[in-house]
């Protein structure tokens, strides 16, 4: 149950990223890391659409948490990357090419044999208050640290970083829907007189605003990349450290969990970089919308050429 609701999540993050991408991708330059990038995005109805299935996502990746683990859930949302082109293939009719299958069989396989070697189990266990101070300051210090870091470099460096902060707001938030899980067996009416709904929700309107600012500052192949890949790798490293979530290591299987990792972000990061994930946006200048070239491929007229 635990996989088929992370795999459900994964699909509404990819309608997610592409609704919420249409939203802010004619925002004014000077609007990054202003509240006033996220009232723009507010006034467009495919952000809103957009924000409709970020909560989608989110009661289902509450949900599969509830069934497992942060290291048998999370990874499985690196999932919405080979979703975001199917999506953009079928949906918005662009021809998928062998970079993007071969990313997404290379995601796929990757994140496959990782969940088989790994056999994640566990993750029941209650962390203490002390635990939960370490972490939460290691988050939010390595977040504000990415953060600074976009006032250096390039564009494509500036939306890296903001992917980076975004990711880890996520995982932070993945980690408190966790806790508030193992709140929910000793009764709903104590979810609410603990701090982690709370947490939680400062949490998740910090990775909005972060992830607004990643599609807003620069290239897409840089914040998704990041995104995606970063999330997945902290929210293990809590799940082990808070939850006692475990992971088989014994014999070749670490070495072959290193090896399938390495493939699923490849495949990831391969299809980052693919033309048609990077068809909105690219290097701060203005693309060809995506519903506009649904629009035309409806009434016939040809879509104009993509700029790479």
């Amino acid at each position: 149950m635990a996989y088929l609701l992370a795999v459900l999540a994964a699909f509404a993050n990819a309608l997610t990223t592409i609704l919420q991408r249409l939203g802010v991708e004619t925002a004014p330059a000077n609007a990054t890391m202003r509240w006033r990038l996220i009232s723009y995005a507010l006034r467009r109805k495919v952000w809103l659409a957009g924000f409709v299935m970020l909560i989608a996502g989110f009661l289902l990746q509450f949900t599969a948490l509830h069934f497992g683990g942060l290291t048998r859930v999370q990874p499985i949302l690196t999932l919405e990357l080979p979703f975001l082109v199917a999506i953009l293939g079928l949906w918005f009719r662009h021809r998928l090419g062998w970079r993007e299958w071969l990313g997404s069989l290379g995601a796929a396989a990757g994140l496959a044999t990782f969940l088989v070697l790994a056999a994640p189990g566990g993750g029941t266990q209650l962390p203490n208050l002390s635990d939960w101070i370490f972490v939460s300051v290691s988050c939010v210090g390595t977040a504000a640290a990415a953060v600074l870091l976009t006032r250096i470099g390039s564009v494509a460096w500036q939306a890296a970083m903001f992917g980076v902060s975004a990711a880890i707001a996520y995982a932070f938030c993945a980690a408190l829907m966790k806790e508030m899980n193992l709140d929910i067996d000793k009764g709903w009416s104590t979810v609410f007189l603990h701090w982690p709904p709370y947490a939680l929700a400062g949490a998740g309107l910090a990775g909005v605003f972060l992830s607004q600012n990643a599609f807003h500052a620069g290239p897409v192949t840089a914040s998704q990349s990041t995104l995606v890949i970063v999330d997945p790798l902290v929210s293990i490293a809590i799940g082990i450290a808070l939850f006692g979530d475990r992971v088989a290591t014994a014999g070749g299987r670490g070495p072959g969990e290193a090896i399938a990792l390495l493939v699923l972000f490849g495949g990831v990061y391969w299809l980052a970089r693919s033309p048609l994930v990077a068809s909105v946006k690219s290097d701060g200048q203005q693309r060809e919308h995506l519903l506009s070239h649904r629009r035309r491929q409806r009434s016939g007229q040809p879509a104009a050429v993509v700029e790479q």
